[in-house]
């Protein structure tokens, strides 16, 4: 997998943000589109960059692992992400520009 340039991952990380800020997508679609930003493979991504096992990267990338807490927060950090909670979106409270 080819690693995008320095302008397109800028791009790419400012697109993956909006979209989790807004709910367009969910966490594993975040999790691909991650390892492709970086133009990497799930093995990759998983041994080089969070630290897990390709197994249950795979797994959870396809809906059919549970990772721990714990493993979420290691596949989530390279980006600075953090796993959370998130009230309803009616409840949400609009934070001023």
């Amino acid at each position: 997998m080819k690693r995008p340039d320095k302008n397109d991952m800028t791009e790419m990380k400012e697109g993956l943000y909006k979209d989790l800020a807004a709910g367009v997508i969910g966490i594993r679609e975040a999790t691909r589109l991650m390892r492709k930003i970086l133009g990497m493979t799930q093995r990759d991504y998983a041994q080089k960059i969070a630290g897990v096992s390709p197994r249950i990267l795979s797994e959870f990338e396809n809906g059919s692992g549970n990772p721990t807490l714990a493993t979420l927060e290691k596949i989530a950090s390279p980006f600075g992400l953090k796993v959370t909670f998130l009230p309803p979106e009616a409840w949400r409270i609009d934070q001023p520009d």
